[in-house]
């Protein structure tokens, strides 16, 4: 039975996802969602993951949510030429945390800040959006110190961590004023992402809907 990744190409997460499987021409399926908003949809969706958060993956009986942990089975079971989690096993867990701090400390902060631009009148969070910014660049500070020499976040490799990076830095450089002089070596990280084959077909796919990007 073929994979299906039930996502949506804009979104960040799913394009964490796709790169991974881009990377290794792991056969899979793409079921769009085109809109959870929908009620019918999102309860469809909910029968196979309750949370109803995409990306999700299933494989036959197996589903399996969350991009990283997605990424994490992709690697055990239909490895490629690409392997995104390093053997060694202090390698691995110094890559997990680079993972986890593209998504949590980038990706994150970065959609506060454009989730907000998304709010009725009224319901704006200036506080929060401030402080997401404050948080965003001293991330971003971090990153652009770590990649000082580097080509991929874990070293040499491309990994699980530059599937989190690539996305993260994509939006964010265009919620952040000057990111190209501000950051140099984090762009410089940011174009050698977007050249790589994987991330340049997420990123084809979703130019359709990037006008849906909150300007």
């Amino acid at each position: 039975m073929p994979l299906t990744l039930y996502c949506h190409p804009l979104s960040s997460y799913s394009m964490k996802a796709l790169i991974a499987l881009y990377e290794n021409d792991t056969p899979f399926t793409p079921h769009l969602l085109a809109n959870l908003q929908d009620a019918a949809e999102r309860a469809e969706f909910a029968k196979i993951w309750p949370i109803a958060k995409f990306p999700v993956l299933k494989d036959g009986d197996w589903t399996v949510p969350e991009s990283s942990i997605i990424i994490e089975y992709l690697d055990q079971h239909y490895p490629g030429k690409t392997r995104f989690i390093p053997a060694d096993p202090d390698l691995a867990r110094q890559m997990r945390m680079r993972d986890r701090f593209f998504d949590l400390y980038v990706m994150e902060r970065m959609m506060k800040i454009v989730g907000d631009r998304l709010r009725p009148e009224g319901k704006h969070d200036p506080y929060g959006v401030d402080e997401a910014r404050a948080k965003l660049e001293t991330a971003l500070t971090l990153v652009d110190e770590a990649m000082a020499g580097k080509t991929w976040a874990a070293g040499e490799g491309f990994t699980m961590a530059d599937c989190a990076a690539a996305p993260a830095l994509f939006y964010t450089a265009k919620v952040v004023t000057a990111f190209d002089s501000a950051y140099p070596n984090a762009a410089g990280y940011l174009d050698r992402l977007k050249k790589r084959p994987s991330f340049a077909r997420a990123l084809r796919e979703a130019e359709p809907y990037m006008h849906l990007f909150p300007q």
